[in-house]
């Protein structure tokens, strides 16, 4: 991040106080108003919300509502910064939601970074909202808490996690196009072994995970292979000091059993994609992957291997997570659309054949991908409705009422 951008920033939020306000959708102007709004008119909306709670979703704002929690224990790539610090990230999701798919949404940040109480705030809330987005919260709590809230009655979907792995298949569709090889024949090397890591290697592998047990759920559209690698090397089966959650991953990836760096167990792969932090992935490593190599270095806001550089040690095709460089990795491609048919359907779950749907959709998108346009623009007007139709297309059990 430039000087200037981050001045720019600053005095953009100092400005008007944040980036969110609070507006009535009635005109509160005599008596009449004032009792029809509130009392005495309001006692008749929640008995009958008292008899059947589901009709607060029609006669409230829960059902158009969205709440986006963090801990900020996890904040972008700046880490633990606590939730004061995370509120301007989550008020940004919140605007972006509204912006790009007209959902309306409420950022909650929480003084704690306890599992347990995280799970509990989320169940406490949940009566409020029709739909739970869980923020930069540090891995592996955050597969616990999303985990343990799975059966509240709505969705809780962690965007770290979930929209990451969205968008990076659905570019790495139309990668394996502009390479000129088959998807389901790529060898994946990922960097980094934390909720976006982990949860890209479950959606190229197909897979449904809980806990410390993972099992195929679609294998029409899945890579050949994935290896993720963390500060200790490959996750492989029988390697010690993984937690539960890489040991589910690494009982269903790395075929071959490779153990090493990551410069070891990248030689030949046709993808390496980094979730980690600057400087993880190097030009020597690039040299060393399969010819027409695919990177994706998505670290922010600076990436593992600058463009450039991967370009110059042989990469064909690189995307990254910044909006300066080409085939920019962005959540908001996917989690506006998502949460748009949240509402619509009133879901009450997003599943994984919804997400696998949602991936393929945006790469749908791009008809003739080059190496330079693996991706659509965040701006372009058909990602939030395509998102959002191939969500609700899937899954109609998981719906309370049919899509409009």
């Amino acid at each position: 991040m430039t000087k200037d951008i981050a001045q720019e920033s600053l005095a953009f939020h100092r400005l008007l106080g944040g980036k969110l306000e609070v507006s009535s959708l009635v005109r509160i102007r005599n008596r009449d108003d004032l009792s029809l709004a509130y009392t005495p008119g309001v006692a008749a909306v929640s008995l009958a919300i008292a008899q059947k709670k589901s009709l607060a979703f029609e006669l409230t704002l829960k059902g158009r509502t969205i709440a986006v929690i963090s801990d900020g224990s996890a904040v972008l790539g700046l880490g633990n910064i606590g939730p004061d610090a995370a509120l301007p990230v989550m008020e940004g999701k919140a605007l972006l939601m509204k912006e790009f798919a007209g959902v309306d949404s409420i950022p909650l940040v929480i003084n704690t970074q306890n599992t347990g109480e995280i799970i509990k705030f989320v169940k406490h809330v949940a009566p409020t909202f029709a739909g739970i987005n869980l923020e930069d919260i540090s891995a592996p709590r955050c597969f616990e808490i999303e985990e343990a809230l799975q059966n509240l009655g709505i969705p809780v979907f962690h965007d770290d996690q979930h929209g990451t792995a969205i968008v990076v298949t659905a570019a790495l569709h139309n990668a394996a196009k502009v390479v000129g090889k088959r998807y389901q024949d790529l060898e994946v090397v990922i960097v980094g072994a934390g909720a976006a890591g982990l949860s890209i290697a479950k959606m190229l592998l197909g897979l449904e995970c809980q806990a410390d047990s993972c099992h195929l759920t679609n294998d029409s559209q899945i890579v050949k292979d994935v290896i993720v690698v963390d500060r200790g090397g490959a996750l492989v089966a029988g390697r010690p000091s993984m937690n539960v959650y890489k040991q589910a991953v690494a009982g269903v990836s790395n075929k071959q059993k490779k153990s090493g760096d990551l410069k070891t167990v990248s030689q030949g792969a046709d993808v390496i994609i980094g979730v980690s932090g600057p400087g993880s992935i190097t030009q020597e490593v690039v040299k060393k992957l399969a010819p027409k190599s695919i990177v994706f270095a998505l670290a922010n806001p600076t990436p593992e291997i600058m463009p450039q550089e991967a370009q110059e040690a042989g990469a064909l095709v690189i995307a990254t997570g910044r909006s300066d460089f080409d085939n920019q990795i962005n959540n908001v491609l996917a989690f506006p659309g998502i949460f748009q048919a949240v509402i619509k359907g009133r879901l009450t779950k997003i599943t994984t054949s919804m997400k696998l749907n949602a991936a393929q959709a945006l790469a749908d998108l791009v008809t003739s991908p080059t190496p330079k346009y693996i991706i659509p623009e965040p701006f372009d007007p058909r990602v939030v409705k395509m998102v959002s139709q191939a969500v609700l297309n899937v899954g109609k059990e998981n719906y309370v009422t049919k899509p409009s």
